[in-house]
């Protein structure tokens, strides 16, 4: 949410930033990208106008865009470690994924759809 009634906010420090302050800036400007295309998305889906949706829409996905930016600078600030870290978390994930039969994760032994309730007896 925007803090415009926080009269630090926006204040330009009477230093420059440290190079470790400005990876911590960054890492914020990131979630408040990423918390920017939620507010934007869910106005989108809670109003039937079409421009207005459409515009919405358009604006979260340029959010998205930024995101990009912001990711790809926090890289060069922390010289690849940052994508290192996110490609170790891609690997764990596609190892898990290839580890689950997709047969096994949809149905139980006795043939019958999974459910939360199913899950947690597992």
């Amino acid at each position: 949410m925007p803090e415009f009634t926080n009269p630090f906010i926006g204040k330009v420090p009477e230093r420059k930033l440290t190079h470790e302050e400005l990876i911590r800036a960054i890492r914020l400007d990131i979630a408040a990208e990423h918390e920017a295309v939620h507010i934007y998305m869910a106005h989108a889906e809670a109003t039937d106008n079409p421009v207005a949706r459409q515009i919405l829409i358009d604006v979260a996905n340029e959010e998205r865009e930024h995101i990009g930016e912001f990711e790809r600078l926090l890289e060069i600030l922390t010289d690849g470690e940052e994508r290192r870290w996110r490609d170790s978390g891609r690997r764990e994930v596609n190892e898990m994924i290839a580890g689950i039969s997709s047969d096994e994760d949809e149905t139980t032994a006795d043939g019958r759809e999974r459910t939360v309730g199913s899950l947690k007896d597992s």
